[in-house]
């Protein structure tokens, strides 16, 4: 049976085959299933950022469609693996299992290092810039800080950027990575909203414990109806910005599914009670909207009438409507908003000396809960380093907004949507960091690859072959 890869309603909901990457995937969730629930989790402790490592390598090597959707499913659930596995086995900070999203992440390196050689003919130097940047700030870090403080922040920084070249520089397999992430957003919104409910309702035993060893107040009370709801993901900030993602990709492929997780995931993005996230959404809606030609504009206002329908009755009603309604409020408050005058009175005596800053202090030399990208990169990168790094990050996001291809296709029009989202929140936090930061750089990648794929099929919005010929095998020949 042929499947058309530039439709995601003709793509199985369960595609087996190739077999044997298949048999990696479903063995490796078996086996983390099993361990967790005979309550012998403790080996998933080295067991799961090992075997997320491998099986990343072989997936991108052999499939990078494949590759793609399940490091997304790491980013997606890792975290929520961790607190089950601490409940169960003992607290541990840090934990290595939070290791299993960047491994696999890292794995695509090999796709930058091969990028360096043509960057400039193949478009991908704003990548390459960005990430010499990011380089820079560890460089520095390791002369000045100690090396674990680092290394974990440079994680942060440099999975994004890596990842975002290598979704662009396979713009030839366009169709088929825009098929996959729809579905696997679809579903992740599904699973991560409806676990977000539930963790706001019942405060499970697993994740009220985490709270309370971490002992942050930003997630509420571990209790219920007390949780600001982070779902299976490490706070609730990175959550919402994950989930806007998945809302804007909603009203790509309507349907049962996605109407389903439309209702739970707006409730539990509203739960997350993360206000940055929620400007982002507003910019990202108008954004998508306003770009697609006039037939796209009507059916998509149709279908956000129906998604509508099918959140707001759940967002009205007790236990959610008086939290909701009290975070919204705060919109409004002004001088009366505790949360923002404290962070306006810090960012106004950390800007100067964040400016002062030519060389940075490195990876890992901000000072904690900086809630400005902007203080977080002078402090790391200084000058020298935020410079390079901002002109790669907004030269993409300007290429995106010469793009044509989102006349045509909603799917660009939500990539370009999703980026300008997550951008306009550098204001509040650092979001082109960690989970949060490969929403940026993915959907950054993503947008510019459908102009350089549609550039190569001139007069096909919806090409009806297969793409070009794409090596099957790793993107880069390792002699030894």
């Amino acid at each position: 049976m042929a499947f058309d890869f530039n439709h995601p309603k003709s793509l199985p909901l369960l595609p087996l085959k190739p077999a044997l990457e298949w048999s990696l995937i479903l063995g490796f969730g078996l086996l983390c299933g099993a361990c967790l629930l005979v309550k012998v989790s403790a080996p998933l402790r080295l067991l799961y950022p090992a075997g997320a490592f491998l099986i990343s390598l072989v997936l991108y090597t052999r499939q990078p469609v494949l590759y793609l959707g399940f490091t997304w499913w790491l980013w997606f659930t890792s975290a929520g693996v961790r607190r089950l596995v601490d409940y169960q086995s003992g607290w541990q900070d840090p934990s290595y299992i939070l290791l299993a999203p960047y491994l696999a992440t890292l794995v695509a390196g090999l796709t930058v290092f091969k990028e360096l050689p043509t960057a400039h003919r193949r478009g991908s130097l704003p990548f390459i810039i960005a990430f010499a940047s990011v380089v820079y700030g560890g460089a520095i870090g390791v002369i000045n800080l100690p090396i674990m403080a680092v290394v974990v922040k440079f994680l942060d920084w440099v999975v994004p950027v890596i990842f975002g070249c290598y979704v662009y520089s396979h713009w030839r397999r366009y169709p088929q990575f825009k098929a996959n992430l729809t579905r696997v957003f679809r579903w992740g919104v599904l699973v991560m909203g409806s676990y977000g409910i539930w963790q706001y309702l019942v405060a499970p035993a697993w994740d009220s414990y985490w709270i309370e060893q971490t002992e942050l107040l930003t997630f509420g009370r571990p209790e219920p109806l007390a949780i600001r709801v982070f779902s299976t993901m490490h706070s609730n900030g990175p959550f919402a910005v994950t989930v806007m993602a998945g809302l804007i990709l909603l009203f790509n492929s309507p349907g049962m599914v996605s109407y389903s997780a439309s209702a739970v995931g707006y409730l539990s993005f509203l739960l997350s009670l993360t206000r940055s996230a929620w400007i982002g959404w507003f910019f990202a809606l108008i954004t998508f909207t306003s770009a697609l030609k006039s037939s796209l504009q009507l059916k998509m206002v149709m279908v956000i009438f129906a998604m509508a329908l099918c959140a707001l009755p759940l967002t009205v009603i007790e236990p959610f409507s008086g939290v909701i309604s009290a975070r919204l409020e705060t919109f409004t408050a002004g001088g009366s908003d505790v949360s923002f005058q404290e962070r306006t009175e810090k960012y106004q005596e950390m800007l100067g000396e964040s400016l002062s800053q030519i060389t940075g202090n490195g990876l890992g030399g901000s000072a904690d809960h900086i809630d400005s990208a902007i203080l977080e990169m002078f402090f790391s990168l200084g000058w020298v380093g935020t410079l390079p790094y901002l002109l790669g990050l907004f030269t993409l996001l300007f290429s995106a907004f010469q793009v044509t291809a989102v006349r045509f296709d909603p799917f660009a029009s939500a990539s370009r949507a999703i980026a300008l989202g997550v951008t306009v929140q550098l204001v509040f936090g650092s979001v082109m960091l960690g989970v949060s930061g490969m929403v940026l750089w993915t959907f950054l990648g993503m947008v510019l690859a459908a102009q350089k794929y549609y550039r190569q099929h001139p007069g096909q919005v919806t090409p009806d072959r297969p793409p070009p010929a794409a090596p099957t095998r790793t993107d880069i020949t390792l002699k030894i």
